[in-house]
């Protein structure tokens, strides 16, 4: 597909919607002119505003106590009751049709349909996700089942059973909240194209929503199920991730942070809204979900079992708007100031949980942006970094195809990197001494070790521990692909947008200007030990992370 292609491609806005229009007032009601199912004529699923396209997926892309608002303590009693505030479910609620665009060439919903699927992938949560309640306000307008499947891979890149654990603990957490509202929950284990298909086809589903991921494997799934899904069953994507969705935010690749900051906050009054609550589903289905075995499926991974799980981060979305409580009451007044110190705890630590969609970006926001008479400064670089740069991030990768590669660089910075490319290097390290934090720099090797040890490095010293990597590695390709292996194997937010980017940014000036030319870096901006040790004290996390002390 073509350039323009995909911008025309991602300018439409489309949504589910119930025909005949009375269909919608009697499910309110709930009286049915007719039997559930057998709704007279064409139902739509999509009606196209005027002036858009039918939409295609192009191959090139993808601790607290469980309870139904989800959430703990005071905060998750909070977020439940301004849900109801909103509206008293998602069918009273004005859904913005923008977060929405067709898959299918369909539109469609046949006549008998027994249900409707929420197909969750990068947005693994109950309340609070967009795709989610619009999966449930179709099945609600139609009176029809809803269902919700995860389709579980054996591997996954570089995903070890630290990424694994923290996912399935987290969707064991999805799957009892579903239970709670009368919503079946299904693990399919396989790969999408083999296992969502037939089980569409065999319950007799009439559609499928899913969310978005801006990566190639997930935008490859997604084709792949389209493909293969009966041609009757319209198929529908949700951003449930973005406040502002992707393809409204911007039609093309941004040149940075100031070219999409104005698009995104131009646009927050018409997408930052309250949620309206996922109900418990008055539709019930003849066929239960299967019993899932979560020690069976734990077991049944082909994965790397030598990266442990961490045990600061507990699992799912309860303990997740534990840690956004936690940060708003201990370290938002900090963050403003303090962000850049790794010896501070300034940071919201909310990353995994963003990452695995267990706590929605959104929500995070609409709580943090309450303080800003009393944060402003804390509360505007929170917004600035947790929507401005994520959504740039997702951006980055979903019109460039070469996001992970030296070739997805600015032409400056290709032309840079390719003339210093033979340039001596001052050090010369193997992808093992690299990961065992083995170099002669005690801030790389503790901001490293870090990284191994509890799945989280400190934002700041990301950007300065990839940049040594461009310094000790033979090519700006080697240093590449040695950064994101170590990131993606290590870090719980591993193989996201963000950590695609942060690379990039730090090795191929990717949102980023050229600056003094030197030595391997070229153009690239240059970090050092000197200039960290300016802004905080390296000594004191060099003691915290000492090999010695880590038993390394």
């Amino acid at each position: 597909m073509s350039q323009k292609s995909r911008n025309r491609q991602a300018r439409g806005g489309e949504e589910i919607t119930a025909s005949p229009a009375g269909s919608g007032d009697a499910a309110r009601t709930g009286a049915a002119a007719v039997p559930r199912g057998q709704l007279k004529g064409k139902r739509k699923v999509l009606a196209e505003p005027s002036g858009t396209e039918v939409l295609t997926v192009d191959k090139r892309r993808k601790e607290g106590e469980v309870a139904e608002g989800g959430g703990a303590g005071s905060l998750g009693e909070a977020v439940r009751q301004a849900r109801l505030r909103v509206a008293p479910s998602v069918q009273d609620f004005k859904y913005n049709k923008k977060r929405v665009r067709l898959v299918s060439q369909g539109s469609d919903l046949k006549d008998a349909a027994k249900g409707v699927v929420y197909w969750m992938s990068r947005d693994q949560r109950v309340q609070d996700n967009w795709a989610f309640l619009y999966a449930q306000r179709l099945a609600l307008k139609q009176q029809l089942p809803l269902h919700v499947c995860f389709c579980l891979v054996p591997k996954f890149l570089e995903a070890t059973i630290r990424h694994f654990g923290f996912m399935l603990k987290g969707l064991q957490e999805v799957a009892e909240e579903c239970q709670e509202l009368d919503i079946p929950f299904h693990l399919l284990i396989g790969f999408a194209k083999d296992v969502l298909p037939a089980f569409v086809a065999g319950r007799g589903l009439g559609g499928v929503v899913t969310d978005f991921s801006p990566l190639r494997v997930p935008m490859q799934w997604v084709e792949e199920v389209k493909e293969r899904l009966p041609g009757d069953v319209p198929f529908v994507q949700v951003d449930a991730h973005n406040i502002v969705p992707c393809w409204v935010a911007s039609d093309k690749q941004e040149y940075g942070a100031r070219t999409i900051r104005r698009k995104i906050h131009d646009r927050l009054s018409e997408f930052l809204t309250e949620f309206p609550p996922v109900i418990k589903h008055p539709y019930s289905s003849a066929a239960p979900a299967e019993p899932i075995d979560w020690n069976a499926c734990h077991a049944s991974l082909q994965v790397d079992c030598s990266v442990k799980e961490v045990t600061w981060a507990t699992p799912g979305t309860a303990a997740g708007l534990a840690v956004l409580e936690s940060f708003i009451g201990e370290r938002l007044k900090s963050f403003g100031t303090d962000r850049n110190n790794p010896n501070r705890a300034a940071l919201s630590n909310l990353s995994p949980w963003f990452h695995f969609g267990q706590v929605s970006g959104q929500r995070a926001i609409l709580e943090v942006q309450k303080y800003r008479s009393k944060y402003k400064e804390s509360v505007d670089g929170f917004i600035e970094e947790a929507v401005v740069r994520r959504e740039l991030a997702d951006n980055f990768c979903y019109y460039n195809r070469n996001y992970d590669k030296v070739e997805g660089a600015y032409d400056w910075a290709k032309t840079t990197l390719k003339l210093h490319a033979q340039d001596k290097r001052s050090h010369l390290y193997e992808l093992e001494q690299l990961e065992e934090g083995k170099t002669h720099d005690p801030l790389w090797n503790a901001a490293q070790l870090q990284m191994v040890h509890e799945g989280k490095m400190h934002g700041f010293l990301r950007m300065y521990w990839a940049k040594k990597i461009l310094e000790w590695t033979r090519s700006p390709e080697e240093a590449l692909k040695f950064a994101i292996y170590l990131n993606d194997r290590y870090e719980l937010d591993g193989r996201d947008p963000n950590g695609y980017v942060g690379c990039m940014w730090s090795i191929c000036g990717i949102h980023d200007q050229g600056w003094a030319e030197r030595a391997v870096f070229g153009k690239i901006r240059y970090m050092n030990y000197a200039g960290c040790k300016r802004k905080f004290d390296v000594g004191q996390f060099e003691r915290r992370y000492d090999p010695r002390k880590l038993g390394q």
